[in-house]
């Protein structure tokens, strides 16, 4: 005979595996938002909470999905990195629309910091500098780093694994559209801007394209390791935040000319090194720890969006720093309790 005893025992092992299940696709949803707009210094500390939690449908839905997207067909990073950029045009092209909006800024404490206009191409109305900088900022920060940090998070056998089953992923599709379609609708933002039919074809060529370069087969081919060991995990990191920094202090059609080259070479560089025998999830964490930890010392050479005194600016530079930190030293930690759990299975 079944006892109710038996039955809350039942169910809370029932619950258990659901949240444990979830608790990852939480915190992207969470940190995608918070890496994207607050990590780099944009929004007061006050503001933090808010922010992250408005936008969270939006940016964390992308980044589930596109995480989803990878892990289920076997896509993995060079996948993640192709659609990070179709949803960064999606973002910053179709719904926000501030690639072509030329008063984007304007009310904000950039107006007059952007050299935006020097590299703005006419017959596209777009500037060069901010489809580097918008485009590249939502590859490394609002997808990347934080699917990385909360895959470390992980353990090896959850790592490469799916997190949704369908319903999960209905779900967070239509709470993605539904975000989306709260920034598009938020004149505030827009200004009362609508970008041109061509400009909105164009935009969607692009992000068809690149959805279409990253769905092809040719990404679930894993070559086997060359035989060159990998480097250090703190080399990659290291390249990564150099990258990160000189590329944002740049600025002009010779800055986007460097910057694409630069890019371009870490790129090639990384990808060498992935295909070397010992590269792991340390290494994907360097890069990512690179990235936000750039995007932590950047805060703290600019404004957020509205004026605060420089007390609250700075007071709100720390806060970012300490959350950079302690998220990466927490991820840091248990990849080191995951090695040293493998490393005792090993030996039995």
């Amino acid at each position: 005979m079944t006892t109710h005893g038996d039955e809350r025992a039942a169910l809370d092992g029932v619950r258990r595996p659901m949240l444990r299940r979830l608790a990852p696709v939480v915190a992207l949803l969470f940190l995608a938002p918070w890496a994207a707009e607050c990590s780099w210094g944009g929004f007061a500390g006050t503001d933090m909470l808010g922010v992250v939690v408005v936008l969270a449908p939006m940016y964390g839905g992308a980044a589930v999905l596109i995480r989803e997207a990878a892990r289920r067909t076997g896509g993995g990073w060079p996948m993640i990195v192709l659609l990070a950029a179709g949803f960064g045009v999606v973002q910053a092209g179709l719904v926000d629309q501030s690639l072509f909006n030329p008063d984007y800024l304007a009310d904000t404490e950039f107006a007059e910091l952007s050299a935006a206009d020097r590299t703005r191409v006419p017959v596209l109305g777009i500037s060069a500098q901010e489809v580097v900088s918008f485009v590249g900022n939502h590859v490394a920060l609002t997808i990347c780093a934080p699917i990385a940090i909360v895959e470390s998070y992980l353990s090896p056998a959850r790592r490469l694994r799916p997190w949704l089953r369908a319903p999960g992923l209905v779900a967070v599709t239509v709470l993605y559209l539904l975000g989306s379609l709260l920034v598009f609708a938020d004149d505030s933002g827009r200004k009362g801007f609508l970008a041109s039919p061509g400009q909105l074809i164009g935009a969607a060529s692009v992000v068809v394209a690149l959805v279409v370069v990253a769905a092809l087969p040719r990404w679930r081919r894993r070559p086997p390791p060359v035989p060159a060991g990998a480097p250090r995990p703190t080399r990659p990191g290291l390249l990564v935040l150099l990258v990160y920094l000189g590329v944002s202090m740049l600025s002009g059609w010779v800055g986007v000319a460097v910057s694409v080259v630069v890019v371009a070479a870490l790129v090639v560089m990384l990808v060498r090194w992935s295909g070397r025998t010992g590269w792991g999830q340390r290494h994907v964490l360097a890069g990512a720890a690179g990235a936000l930890l750039g995007a932590a010392v950047l805060a703290y050479l600019v404004p957020p969006y509205t004026q605060v005194s420089p007390t609250q600016a700075l007071l709100s530079d720390v806060i970012v720093s300490l959350l950079a930190v302690a998220m990466l030293a927490g991820a840091y930690a248990r990849l080191r309790r995951s090695d040293e759990s493998a490393a005792v299975r090993s030996d039995r």
